[in-house]
């Protein structure tokens, strides 16, 4: 048998044996478990992996080239660099934009970056470790994206980028934040890690900012195990993504090639001697952030089902919010203007006159096996390693202590059927009307 023989021979049993393992299980309220989030696999998704494997390639390869290309044009941007995890991405896509290659363009240390109290700490932690300085606008609830009248206010002389993500899935006011750099002259970098696949205005989120990112995490819209992605529009600044990504290198040579400028060793920078390897010359204080073929295979062929898990999402917060509907005490999400949101998750907040303690109910449905998360660090200047960081806030951000206290969130990934939607409605409708408790 030839080798290509033997490869296929090979991907089949793998695409037999994992429809047999992944194949779903029956749902039993109470007894089986009904998740926040999570993986939605299948065998050609195992198999491609395999096949990646087999190749012996085990860095950046062939499957890189081919998910990066495939992933920029869905977005619609001009250019996808994959990194090892969405917080990786973050920190690459803000570096990126302090490179000195950018001219009067970069970002420079004291500088102000704005963002929102509430939110992930790895959107703000590139601005920290930048040496810049955020300045913190309150979100609004129900969007549980920032006030737009605090992000006008924000911007003062030092002012420089806005650095936001769109809360779980929902896109933040493009149009406002794209007018306010326009007329500014800021830099946007747009963090889309929970949000791949919603559109603003009929365009996909990730395609505004100078620079974006997406994350694979396995509780993402499509997965690569750990893993994330870079766009960007402009060359110059893919170059300096790459660069950072890259150990800070100045050779943009891909993984296995040799001398792509054509001059490798004729190149004189810095206090280097003429003629010093361009493969060894670093313009930044980079990383090594890269991440592997095999999970650029697994993301290739999770991309192809992308629209589908798109799709689940919103039929499964449609589901949760017509469910939801005229429960007293419940503030429900709303989608901001013009967007189409590929729900992360489903963000409820306590009304203030619910005589409900969230932890109790979150206690609640632990018990019964529901999954749920808080909005991430809620306001994060009043987590501890954040008290006592240089910043700037334009309120007292009133929201987002609310947020804190009062909010949480339950899924709406593909993983979820029908039945066990109706379960965790069915819980939270009962503890919050007096029907359940502890």
């Amino acid at each position: 048998m030839e080798n290509s023989e033997s490869r296929e021979g090979i991907l089949a049993e793998v695409r037999k044996y994992a429809a047999e393992s992944l194949a779903a299980r029956p749902f039993i309220p109470g007894e089986s478990s009904a998740p926040v989030s999570g993986k939605v696999l299948d065998g050609e998704d195992i198999a491609t992996m395999v096949d990646a494997c087999l190749d012996g390639w085990l860095t950046a390869g062939r499957f890189t080239t081919d998910f990066q290309r495939a992933l920029a044009r869905y977005v619609g941007v001009r250019s996808a660099s994959f990194v090892n995890s969405g917080s990786s991405a973050n920190l690459v896509a803000l570096s990126a934009l302090t490179s000195p290659k950018l001219g009067e363009k970069a970002l420079k240390k004291g500088d102000e970056v704005v963002t929102v109290a509430t939110g992930f700490p790895t959107t703000l932690n590139p601005i920290l470790q930048n040496g810049l300085i955020p300045v913190f606008a309150d979100v609004e609830i129900g969007t549980y994206d920032a006030v737009g009248e605090q992000l006008e206010a924000a911007i003062g002389p030092k002012t420089r980028a806005i650095m936001m993500a769109h809360t779980l899935g929902n896109p933040f006011d493009l149009d406002l934040v794209t007018r306010l750099c326009k007329e500014h002259n800021l830099l946007l970098v747009e963090d889309s890690c929970d949000a791949l696949g919603s559109t603003y205005d009929g365009k996909k989120v990730g395609s505004f900012g100078d620079t974006a990112t997406v994350s694979f995490y396995p509780a993402h819209h499509i997965t690569t195990g750990e893993g994330g992605a870079v766009f960007s529009k402009s060359p110059l600044v893919t170059r300096q993504v790459e660069s950072f990504r890259d150990w800070g290198r100045d050779c943009y040579c891909e993984t296995g090639c040799d001398n792509t400028c054509g001059k490798r060793f004729e190149w004189q920078l810095g206090e280097l001697p003429e003629g010093y390897d361009h493969k060894y010359i670093y313009s930044h204080i980079g990383y090594n952030l890269k991440a592997t073929d095999m999970q650029a295979a697994l993301g290739l062929s999770q991309l192809k089902k992308l629209d589908h898990f798109v799709a689940r999402r919103k039929e499964n917060f449609a589901h949760l919010s017509a469910r939801f509907a005229g429960v007293e005490g419940l503030i429900l999400p709303v989608a901001t203007p013009k967007s189409d949101p590929a729900w992360f998750g489903f963000p409820i907040t306590l009304a203030d006159d619910l005589k409900v303690d969230r932890e109790d109910l979150m206690r609640f449905l632990e018990v019964k096996k529901i999954g749920t998360r808080l909005i991430f660090a809620g306001n994060m200047l009043r987590q501890p390693a954040y008290r006592d960081i240089e910043h700037r806030v334009v309120s007292d951000l009133a929201n987002s202590d609310k947020v804190m206290t009062r909010s949480f969130w339950i899924g709406t990934y593909p993983g979820l059927s029908t039945d066990m939607l109706d379960y965790m409605a069915d819980s939270i409708i009962d503890f919050v009307s007096g029907k359940a408790s502890l």
